[in-house]
């Protein structure tokens, strides 16, 4: 069976998944299924036969029902702005395809309450692009933590550091707007906190300070004038984990000098560990249990090669120890999704998990609104309809 596939979007993420079909077969023999792009949707015609082209796919389209209404699809890609997943998704659920969502979710939290009523009737195979998650570097910190190698987790920190929004003449295109669901936030502390919960386990509450370092920007498109900047630049997080660690998340666009910075410490009573993803190759590892001793015995850092050393039926291409890239991780998440469809059970990270981060972003904002410690009661981990992991959010005195 060949696996019919419609992608809605095709700016730079779209690609990233259309790419991820392409190379699929050299980096996993066998492949997870067989799947054929066929159907590609864009805001304008133009856009979407132009890459119709580019992929061999059969249809341009503008509307998104051409794919999630289509009996012939079988898989669904959401790679559009954040304001335009929603109804998206709800259709394609409605229509049980098999759904690949970028993330975030959705852009608000009341679109995440609906996503959370229709799972009850939905029956397709989902997953959301948390594609950090899927470097062999962070797939052996998973491994090592559930060894027990950290012991206790104490504490953590993550920054996720972007330096595009760090010049004031740049442009408020629509990830620097509420409506379509921007702000630092969404865009990059969303997988820093699925990366934390992931790794370092659920977070329970969390204090946040916002940043909006130029009010106004000029307008998108070279069309002149300027406009008011309505989210976040920058975003400073105090979280507290059911465990009872605590540790802070930073996400920010205004970083000076940095490119696409995503740093994870985690720190424990036997060990400690250290991500960087400007140099995914390696996983850092601290093991306090062994002895020191004159001249510091063999107590310190270990650097591990993780490189591209990814579990059959990887194939090792190009080689384990080639240096491995941000894509090499999408295409990884993406068999790992297709992997899930071929087994017929449901992906992780799901739709109950991007439900969660949005309800957790949600949460950011509240307290960076109102200065005051939000959280969430959910040690039982249920999913409601309300969209809330066990209820409703609370304030909570630090």
């Amino acid at each position: 069976m060949t696996y019919r596939v419609g992608i809605l979007g095709f700016g730079m993420i779209g690609k990233v998944h259309a790419y991820g079909y392409a190379t699929l077969p050299f980096y996993y023999d066998p492949p997870p299924l067989v799947a054929r792009i066929t159907h590609i949707v864009t805001g304008r015609m133009e856009t979407a036969e132009k890459a119709r082209q580019m992929l061999g796919a059969d249809v341009a389209a503008t509307d998104f029902r051409a794919v999630t209404e289509n009996p012939e699809i079988d898989i669904v890609h959401i790679c559009t702005p954040n304001d335009r997943h929603c109804e998206a998704l709800l259709s394609a659920m409605a229509h049980q395809k098999h759904i690949y969502c970028d993330k975030p979710l959705v852009a608000t939290v009341e679109e995440a309450r609906q996503i959370a009523a229709a799972l009850h009737d939905y029956r397709g195979t989902a997953q959301m692009t948390f594609q950090c998650r899927f470097f062999p570097a962070t797939l052996r910190a998973k491994q090592l933590i559930e060894e027990g190698r950290l012991g206790r987790i104490l504490q953590f920190r993550a920054a996720y550091l972007h330096a595009g929004s760090a010049d004031p003449n740049a442009p408020a295109r629509w990830k620097l707007t509420a409506a379509a669901g921007g702000g630092v936030i969404a865009d990059l502390a969303s997988h820093a906190i699925d990366l934390v919960e992931h790794l370092a386990g659920p977070i329970c509450a969390v204090m946040a300070d916002t940043l909006v370092a130029y009010p106004e920007r000029p307008a998108p498109g070279n069309v002149g004038g300027r406009v008011t900047v309505d989210v976040e630049d920058s975003a400073l997080i105090l979280a507290r984990l059911h465990s009872g660690a605590h540790g802070t998340i930073e996400a920010t666009k205004i970083a000076t000098g940095a490119e696409d910075e995503l740093r994870l410490e985690i720190h424990g009573t036997h060990g400690a560990m250290r991500f960087n993803l400007m140099d995914p190759h390696h996983l850092e590892f601290y093991d306090a249990t062994v002895p020191s001793g004159p001249l510091g015995g063999l107590r310190g850092w270990n650097r591990i090669d993780a490189g591209q050393r990814y579990a059959a039926p990887a194939t090792g291409f190009p080689t384990p120890k080639a240096a491995i890239g941000w894509t090499r991780a999408h295409v990884a998440s993406l068999a790992n999704f297709l992997q899930a469809i071929a087994e017929k059970r449901q992906a992780s990270p799901g739709l109950e998990q991007g439900i969660r981060v949005q309800n957790l972003m949600e949460s950011v904002r509240k307290a960076a609104r109102g200065k005051k410690w939000q959280t969430h009661p959910d040690n039982d981990q249920r999913l409601t309809a309300e969209g809330q992991l066990g209820g409703p959010a609370q304030e909570i005195n630090p």
